[in-house]
């Protein structure tokens, strides 16, 4: 579902904040980046694209792309006290001639890392806390500029902060500092469906096989190997939510060879089937 969200075009963004007892809004996405924070509910699941993940008692996430679903579901969740605040602002607010002055650098990489949602570490939640549960009563001017502070504060965590979706579900291209990762990474993305041989991917770049993948695992975190099976299982779950292709035929066509081990794989990648992952997207999904 699309959600048309209360930001009105001569706001620099929108501020919502209440005491729920549950969780009851269908899994969405809009245009605007959103700014979630959530205390006192413990046992909450989270889903950001195709990652699921249930709560501790505090929540912080950013996200900023597009076409990314999200939604928070009251799963195991008692709390009768739940705090939310809910921050929207447009993609336009930040124009990429101001997000290139060095002074919002570390802001510009959060909002590019937050395209896959962005959840932040404890140390950052209590960083901005105050000046979270405060911004509601401020007014105009002074308010933007604490707003601004929080994105600030925010940004200074980007590298401990936990990028969610996967880029293939999220339908973003991840970005790295690299002119070789970056090709690497184009190629698997436009070849995941074929078999990715590790000493044609170092040929590619120039490398012999052991530096390519000391190299590798040093930019990405990841091993060629995960790396594209990652890739894999973001397409395999974008195809199980917006196709009625069968399992099988998702399974070849993103790569896999073998229907026993793509379903061994996706439920240790995400804790439940592919059957199961379609089920539970088709449940919460609301179609106008």
């Amino acid at each position: 579902m699309r959600e048309i969200t209360p930001l009105s075009d001569k706001d620099c963004f929108y501020i919502g904040e209440r005491i729920k007892t549950e969780f009851t809004y269908p899994i969405h996405h809009h245009d605007e980046y959103e700014l979630n924070f959530i205390e006192q509910a413990a046992g909450v699941r989270r889903v950001i694209g195709d990652s699921t993940e249930v709560i501790n008692d505090f929540d912080l996430v950013l996200i900023t792309g597009r076409d990314l679903e999200h939604v928070w579901e009251q799963h195991e969740c008692s709390s009768k006290r739940i705090h939310e605040i809910t921050i929207h602002f447009s993609s336009q607010l930040f124009n990429e001639s101001l997000l290139n002055k060095n002074q919002l650098e570390s802001i510009h990489k959060m909002f590019e890392k937050a395209k896959n949602g962005l959840s932040f570490p404890m140390p950052a939640i209590m960083k901005v806390y105050s000046h979270l549960c405060s911004l509601s009563s401020e007014q105009g001017f002074y308010a933007f500029i604490k707003f601004l502070t929080i994105l600030y504060e925010l940004s200074l965590y980007t590298e401990d902060a936990k990028a969610l979706s996967s880029s293939s579900f999220a339908k973003i291209e991840p970005t790295f500092n690299s002119r070789r990762i970056h090709k690497i990474q184009k190629y698997i993305n436009d070849n995941y469906r074929e078999e990715i041989r590790l000493e044609h991917m170092a040929h590619l770049v120039g490398m012999t096989s052991t530096s390519f993948s000391r190299f590798f695992k040093l930019r990405t975190g990841k091993t060629l190997s995960d790396y594209v099976i990652d890739i894999r299982i973001g397409f395999a779950s974008r195809l199980l939510v917006d196709t009625t292709m069968s399992v099988a035929e998702i399974c070849y066509e993103c790569g896999f060879n073998n229907l026993s081990n793509f379903n061994r794989i996706f439920k240790k990648k995400k804790d439940c089937s592919p059957k199961e992952f379609r089920e539970y997207y088709r449940k919460k999904k609301i179609i106008f």
